[in-house]
This record gives structure tokens, C-alpha cells and sequence, in this order.
């Protein structure tokens, strides 16, 4: 079993701590690639026109400076520094040292600076998104597309691959020999469901740390459909799951408004 999930936007910097110590991260293999959007992260991030390059409002000035030191920032856990709905829900930053043990084989974070992390991987706060075209390097989840399937095909190992993640991040990696279900979320309100984007986040997040939690090993999508329906319990009134000739299976999880 490999869970995906998406970064958060926001991100808690820590406070104090040493800096990111790449050869200690998951997947060695990434190191160099890591290296490169660093650099470019750091270096895009002190032009004139950095706000403008990185996608962001003016409200955000502190973080994209913040990025020009990122090799000399404080590291954390991704599962405190990542934070938001989905990370909020999971519970991730009280999550334990066995926990954590759990989701270093199980769960990765796809992102747009590092590749991939576990939650036990210390990383420093950035702002970067998947979607950001930076510098020479170009769009980063074609960037990453080419790292990427070495490294988590071969965690996936042919299990079931569970992905929360969103579109942007879906683009920089697709399993190719696992099975692979989509997680998708419907807020059912007077007889009718539409998709609450709060609500998605929040679910998906109960769900990532049920399975590790819980130790749940689905092996097949109906199998994640019966351990979703445990978690979720009164407040779940359907569970849909749509088999696709291509790209992943879909199960969609629909939440009484």
C-alpha cells in the first residue's frame, strides 16, 4: 500500500533546528534533482520579479524571501512543517515515533522542491508549487515526471497505490504497474452532492491516517472502499467506487452535508 498525498500550501516553519540534510531524506536517488530546484528556488526567489515567477500576491513576500535561504533554514518533520485541512484532519504533527515508522513505508507527500517525502523526513517551510515554471528547469511537474516513477514505482512494488493528491500533482508522477485508486469526496445536502474542496481535504485526511493508524493493508479498491466505510461510519451515506479502463480507478466518498 502507497499513499499519496498533495503538500499543503501553508507550511509551519520551525522555529529552530539544523538545516535539511538531503542524503538523509527518502529516496537518495532524488538527491541531485532536490539540489537543482533548491538552487533555483533560491536563486528565482531573489529577482526583481520573484512574486511574479512563483505565482503568489504580495501577501506572501515573507515566504518567497524565506525561500532564498532555504539550505540554511530549520528542518522538521514534513509531518509538523506540512500543515492545513488535510494534515490537520490526519493528525499528522501529533503523530508518534511508531506512527511515523508506519508512514515512512507507506505514505508520500509528492512536492514541488523535493520530489517526495515521508512524513518523517525533515524538511525546512517553502513556497513552491507544482504548477511553478522555475527558471532553466521549466515546469516542475514535467521535471519531476522524469524522477519520479524510478523511486515510487518501486516503493509501490505492485501494491495498491491510494492517491489524495490534486490534479497539479497527479501531472509529476502516474503509477504504471500498481493498481491505483483516485480519492474523490461529495458533500450530499438536500438530496443533492456537489464537491466541497474543505470537505475533500478533511476526509482525505481522515482516511491517510486511518490506514496508518489502523494498520489497514488494503490489497484491492473494494478493500479500500470497506476500510473507508469503517472510518467514516453515521457520517458516510455512500461509497462509489467506478472502475476506469484508463488511469486510476475512482472512489468516491459521499459525506452527509
Amino acid at each position: 500500500m502507497l499513499i499519496l498525498l498533495p503538500p499543503s500550501e501553508g507550511k509551519t516553519a520551525p522555529a529552530a533546528g539544523s538545516p535539511v540534510d538531503l542524503g538523509s531524506l527518502s529516496h537518495r536517488g532524488l538527491e541531485a534533482h532536490r539540489r537543482r530546484v533548491g538552487d533555483a528556488l533560491a536563486k528565482v526567489s531573489g529577482q526583481r520579479n520573484a512574486m511574479e515567477a512563483l505565482g503568489v500576491g504580495a501577501s506572501l513576500s515573507a515566504e518567497v524571501e524565506r525561500n532564498r535561504t532555504v539550505w540554511d533554514n530549520p528542518a522538521a518533520a514534513s509531518s509538523t512543517v506540512y500543515t492545513g485541512v488535510l494534515y490537520d484532519a490526519a493528525g499528522m504533527a501529533d503523530w508518534d515515533a511508531a506512527t511515523l515508522d508506519k508512514a515512512r513505508e507507506s505514505v508520500r507527500i509528492v512536492s514541488a522542491l523535493w520530489g517526495a517525502v515521508s512524513p518523517a523526513d525533515r524538511i525546512p517551510a517553502y513556497r513552491l508549487s507544482m504548477g511553478t515554471s522555475l527558471g532553466r528547469l521549466g515546469g516542475l511537474a514535467t521535471y519531476w515526471r522524469k524522477h519520479l516513477p524510478a523511486e515510487l514505482d518501486a516503493l509501490a512494488d505492485g501494491g495498491l497505490v491510494i492517491d489524495c493528491r490534486s490534479a497539479s500533482y497527479v501531472a509529476a508522477y502516474r503509477p504504471a504497474d500498481s493498481p491505483w485508486v483516485a480519492v474523490s469526496v461529495q458533500r450530499e445536502l438536500n438530496g443533492k452532492r456537489a464537491v466541497v474542496s474543505h470537505m475533500a481535504k478533511h476526509t482525505r485526511g481522515l482516511l491517510a491516517a486511518h490506514l496508518v493508524r489502523d494498520d489497514a493493508r488494503p490489497q484491492t479498491a473494494a478493500d479500500l472502499a470497506d476500510a473507508a466505510a469503517g472510518m467514516i461510519g453515521d457520517a458516510l451515506v455512500d461509497v462509489a467506487l467506478t472502475p476506469k479502463a484508463k488511469g486510476p480507478d475512482e472512489l468516491t466518498l459521499v459525506i452527509a452535508g
